[in-house]
């Protein structure tokens, strides 16, 4: 068997080297032609004048020469980029030399992340797409995938809040709550994960759970029974693509300072009582003070370790562990009103 270590050092006799590692079996002519044709297309292209593709820059090798950034010449896609840990998250796979494509309901909100991407010297574009949408959500990756490439790095990023009994809660909002939170994960999978494969050359998806996927508190049924599907998700899929070299990786956020408080609906009380609901989790929010920005430089180093599972606050593990540990401890914690 012909090993990859055994080209490591080919660097050090030719000033003009390209070296991709794909994923197949043991001989790639038969298991993957299609990569293999793709891959000596493109160079053979590059050699004859053309502009080399993303894959073949990545796939240069320059004897010598400084360590790059783990993400220089990578296409990161980030959904629910707008604000909060979707906009931390493109700037930080930004500084990390990644190109950036950044989508969210809100367009103006995709475009101010974009600028501050570009203020980092990365590559970047926004889009307005709505996840709950499959077939925006498809047709946003057609679009992308066109004209940047097919994402190296994918993060589900979207979601909204919601509080309330769930027998106050009308069917229309717990199905809102679903077709954004899971089902905007989905769709972004679905949409993505199929190139990601054909392509040959590994990646990472990183879909958005929550705390509240391990902690059940009594008034939190939609928002919490949506996390724990994208937990459970992930896991799936996980499996499904470990052959393929693609990753996938469930983040377990805790208390984030983000506007999620701001803006999540309660249900079943006035409009005055939600205001004043979300003015006081909001101000917990902020006197926690864990801002969107760790949480960013945690999916970036979830990315690069193939995490699995990725808890980030304190709170996150210790109901993580929790969970495991005392789960009849935890029933009787998520009896406790908290709103």
């Amino acid at each position: 068997a012909v090993r990859p270590s055994g080209y490591d050092d080919y660097g050090r006799h030719t000033d003009r080297l390209w070296r991709r590692d794909v994923s197949s079996g043991h001989w790639v002519p038969f298991s993957r032609p299609a990569l293999l044709a793709r891959a000596v297309t493109e160079l053979a292209d590059h050699l004859e004048g053309a502009e080399p593709s993303r894959d073949l820059r990545r796939a240069e090798v320059h004897a010598g020469a400084a360590k790059s950034r783990p993400f220089d010449d990578r296409l990161v896609v980030v959904t629910g980029g707008g604000s909060g840990i979707g906009r931390e998250t493109a700037l930080a796979f930004a500084r990390e030399g990644a190109e950036v494509v950044v989508c969210d309901r809100n367009l103006a909100s995709a475009k101010e992340t974009s600028a501050l991407v570009s203020e980092l010297g990365a590559e970047s574009h926004a889009y307005a797409v709505d996840v709950s949408d499959e077939a925006a959500m498809t047709a946003f990756a057609e679009k992308v995938m066109a004209k940047h490439g097919v994402p190296d790095v994918l993060v589900n990023n979207a979601g909204i809040g919601q509080a309330g009994a769930f027998l106050n809660t009308t069917s229309e909002e717990f199905q809102r709550v679903l077709d954004i939170n899971l089902n905007g994960v989905v769709y972004g999978c679905r949409a993505f994960a199929p190139a990601m494969v054909a392509r040959g050359e590994g990646g990472q998806i990183v879909n958005l759970s929550s705390l509240a996927a391990f902690s059940p508190q009594r008034a939190m049924g939609a928002y919490a029974t949506s996390k724990a599907a994208v937990l459970m998700f992930s896991e799936c899929l996980r499996a499904e693509l470990a052959h393929t070299g693609i990753g996938v990786t469930a983040v377990c956020p805790g208390v984030v300072n983000t506007n999620i408080v701001a803006t999540t609906q309660f249900t079943g009380v006035s409009a005055e009582d939600e205001a004043a609901k979300q003015a006081r989790f909001d101000a917990v929010y902020q006197r926690r003070n864990y801002g969107p920005d760790k949480v960013a430089k945690q999916i970036v180093k979830g990315v690069l370790k193939d995490k699995p599972l990725l808890p980030v606050t304190p709170e996150s593990y210790q109901g993580y562990y929790m969970q495991r540990l005392a789960p009849g401890l935890v029933r009787r914690f998520a009896r406790l009103d908290v709103l």
